[in-house]
């Protein structure tokens, strides 16, 4: 699984992007979420407020019920504003 950061997020993990291979209980962005908090505290603190946090699985923006699968791209970034 093909994980990406974008914006700060990138800043408080230290990475853009990575491959890994989540624990087979992880069947879910919020499960990879999860997850992903127990790798340090820069990823911790990335999800810590998941109200400013958006996911895309595949490059469809996802809620986080979504399923994840090994062979996906899920990217995490920040919500988008526009003007």
């Amino acid at each position: 699984m093909k994980i990406l950061y974008f914006a700060w997020m990138r800043g408080k993990t230290g990475i853009g992007e990575e491959d890994v291979t989540p624990p087979a209980e992880v069947t879910d962005v919020a499960g990879l979420i999860q997850w992903l908090k127990t790798r340090g505290p820069g990823f911790e603190d990335a999800f810590q407020n998941m109200e400013v946090v958006r996911a895309a699985v595949n490059q469809e923006f996802v809620e986080l019920d979504a399923p994840v699968k090994a062979g996906d791209e899920v990217a995490f970034f920040p919500p988008v504003t526009g003007g």
